[in-house]
């Protein structure tokens, strides 16, 4: 499929919404009437231990509620001690959320169709897409892709930093690209109609996936390496490529939008626009990689982000840039109306209403609909 008639299907999938004009350095007006999506972000805690092991606070329940956001890509899955527990603990993952739509279905609902999606927003309610992070869950056994895929998982990213039957993480210092299993398991994503990601996968193995992909993918949640050289984000050759296949990159509010130090909405910013610069507009989204919930840095939390920290590098998973003090949010977003200070940081920075709207879901919406089924 060509760019031109990859456009022209995506329009039609698209949910045009009219906006009212805005003075430049003002607040965006659009916003309540966006499709707004955070493609990689949850309704309860993040980045830190056990987040799904606990039903969601009413505080947490409230901040979905008056956020804005249409719908989440939401992680499912599980890095377990081995393969079988990944598995398992993925299972639960998946129940812990249906326990949520049960328990308040004025405020969420399950996300596996572009229907759902308009629904979500017509309905004032969170849609989760459940999402992979890797696809340890699947191992080698290569009928759990369906599986997975009956239950609801939309987007799976092939790797989680290091290297698996599929192909290299990021943090892997050789990059041997995708594997022979990898390939097999793109072509099963493509078939049933699911987005591959490729945020935390190693850069040669990300090439070779878009490569391989026959539908457009996305890095839901990464930055520019032109701008921040380090291996969660992406250099500009990677972003080209990707937005050449009709893909998007969604940049993310993470300690890696600089090289020390806690990042602010400059930065953001800054990759935002480099992104933009790089790929085109139709080509970039949001993908905070928070929970909904504003961070609360009390002395306890500092522990537990200290101690999270301590254990990612333990086993081998953090990533160049993570600190035990510098935290995984950017303050000036730190709220649950987040997606509105960056629509708002958007049109004070001089940027039009209709790449306002593309960047907060439209691009995504898109996206989606070329690749689901």
């Amino acid at each position: 499929m060509n760019r031109r008639d990859f456009a022209r299907r995506s329009a039609l999938g698209a949910l045009a919404i009219p906006l009212a004009p805005y003075i430049r350095g003002s607040a965006w007006p659009g916003y309540d009437r966006a499709l707004v999506l955070d493609m990689l972000a949850t309704a309860g805690p993040f980045n830190v231990p056990d987040w799904l092991g606990k039903p969601l606070t009413p505080q947490m329940v409230e901040n979905a509620r008056r956020s804005g956001i249409t719908a989440v890509n939401s992680t499912v899955s599980a890095l377990g001690p081995t393969p079988e527990a990944s598995f398992e603990d993925t299972l639960r993952n998946i129940a812990a959320w249906h326990h949520e739509f049960d328990a308040h279905p004025d405020a969420f609902m399950a996300v596996r169709s572009i229907a759902d999606i308009r629904r979500a927003k017509a309905e004032r309610k969170l849609g989760a897409i459940f999402g992979f992070q890797d696809t340890t869950p699947y191992w080698d056994k290569i009928e759990r892709v369906e599986m997975f895929h009956r239950l609801g998982v939309r987007i799976v990213q092939l790797t989680y930093n290091g290297s698996n039957l599929v192909g290299d993480g990021c943090l892997v210092p050789e990059d041997r690209g995708l594997k022979p299993y990898g390939r097999e398991v793109i072509a099963r994503l493509n078939s049933l109609g699911a987005l591959v990601d490729v945020s935390h996968v190693g850069w040669e193995t990300t090439r070779q996936a878009i490569a391989a992909s026959t539908v457009p993918i996305a890095a839901t949640h990464s930055g520019s390496a032109a701008i921040t050289n380090v291996p969660r984000n992406k250099p500009d050759d990677i972003l080209r490529q990707l937005a050449n296949k009709g893909g998007v990159v969604g940049v993310f509010m993470m300690p890696f939008l600089r090289a020390q130090g806690q990042p602010g909405k400059e930065d953001f910013l800054r990759h935002l626009n480099h992104c933009i610069n790089t790929c085109g507009e139709d080509h970039v989204g949001i993908g905070s990689d928070l929970s909904i919930t504003p961070l609360d840095l009390t002395p306890e939390f500092r522990d537990v982000h200290a101690r999270f920290v301590q254990d990612r590098r333990a086993k081998g998973i953090s990533a160049p840039g993570e600190d035990e003090n510098i935290f995984n949010y950017v303050p000036d977003f730190n709220s649950p109306r987040r997606m509105e200070m960056v629509a708002d940081a958007m049109a004070g920075a001089g940027h039009s209403s209709a790449r306002i709207e593309k960047v907060l879901g439209g691009n995504w919406m898109r996206l989606l609909s070329a690749v689901w089924r």
